[in-house]
């Protein structure tokens, strides 16, 4: 059978843009993977200047002599186009019946691929991601333990707080008829969190997230990630909309817990419509307490909006809560566990 016509059940997306330093160790990984399945490599070189693209061509030989397909796109332009475009253009080129996502600068377990596929064949409308470590180890340690112990349902409840996708893009695998249902990743290039609008657009049409709890990727931390091109300010706008369109749409009041500057901020950050569903901040400090409301200075409405500040003990859910977690000994856990409230419904992080 001619290559070009073998079935191939996972196409490997990888977008290189100036990645030389890390692309021997990543590439390795492919090469070492244990799958009986078919798989390739689909890799787009995004105009890098680096050398990525003759030690591409290297391993592109390595690769297909150890039988595993090598497609190798790219373009040599005096600019890049992005993260976005360049997996968008490795997916476009690839045959997989199933798409695993994977950056330069990451090393994949031996068993990244058995594992999440298996785990992908019964769930074809999710997202599948895996539990990671980071290079330097404990680099982003809060970010990393959140990410690798939030429970399955927490997948899908703290998808608006600030850490982003709840299973993080270099990990992801799944299907590509869901990749083409979204529709492929945004394609503004730098600045933007093009992964954080697919999983949003991906949970918002009724899709899955899932992940296999053992340890499949080395996720690499260093200043030159894309992830550090992308303004706080940015992902926070996209969240907001994000979640008053499908949060607190469907509720007629709310309470946010936090009246210091991230509740505050919270609150100005919403359309009029859903700040006039706010009937209440909530905390715990005292002298907040005492001033007994908030006064919307900001606001170019006659008169300005004020919202009563109160004891979280005396207010009343659903919460937004724009507190974050681990940082109060556990005195803000044991306070929220203290309602016997349920995440989700009762409550949601926007942290």
């Amino acid at each position: 059978m001619a290559a070009n016509d073998r079935t191939i059940d996972v196409s490997i997306i990888l977008p290189v843009h100036n990645a030389s330093k890390w692309l021997d160790e990543c590439l390795n990984s492919v090469l070492e993977q244990n799958f009986e399945g078919t798989f390739e490599l689909s890799a787009f070189n995004d105009a890098s200047t680096d050398g990525s693209l003759d030690m591409l061509k290297r391993w592109e030989e390595k690769l297909e002599a150890a039988d595993i397909p090598v497609t190798l796109g790219g373009h040599q332009g005096q600019q890049p186009k992005g993260v976005g475009f360049a997996k968008n253009q490795a997916v476009a080129q690839s045959r997989g019946r199933y798409l695993c996502f994977l950056d330069a600068d990451d090393v994949m377990d031996t068993h990244r691929i058995e594992l999440q596929y298996a785990a992908s064949v019964d769930r074809q409308n999710a997202i599948i991601g895996c539990q990671f470590h980071r290079e330097p180890a404990n680099s982003t340690e809060r970010y990393t333990h959140w990410c690798n112990t939030i429970t399955e349902e927490q997948l899908y409840t703290q998808a608006y707080t600030s850490h982003g996708p709840t299973v993080i893009m270099p990990t992801w695998f799944c299907s590509r008829k869901l990749f083409d249902r979204i529709g492929g990743f945004d394609e503004k290039g730098k600045g933007v969190p093009e992964d954080l609008i697919f999983f949003l657009s991906h949970l918002h049409n009724g899709g899955n997230v899932h992940r296999v709890n053992q340890c499949l990727l080395m996720y690499r931390y260093h200043p030159e990630a894309a992830t550090h091109s992308v303004h706080k300010d940015t992902i926070w706008t996209i969240r907001i909309e994000a979640f008053e369109k499908h949060v607190l749409s469907q509720w007629p009041l709310f309470t946010i817990w936090n009246a210091g500057k991230q509740g505050r901020r919270f609150y100005r950050s919403l359309t009029c419509k859903s700040q006039k569903k706010v009937v209440a901040f909530c905390d715990v400090d005292v002298k907040k307490i005492d001033k007994g409301a908030y006064i919307y200075e900001e606001s170019q409405e006659i008169p300005k909006p004020q919202v009563e500040i109160v004891h979280f003990r005396d207010a009343h859910p659903p919460f937004v809560i724009c507190m974050k977690q681990d940082l109060t000994g556990g005195e803000f856990e044991s306070n929220l566990a203290s309602l016997n409230l349920k995440e989700g419904k009762d409550y949601y992080f926007f942290s």
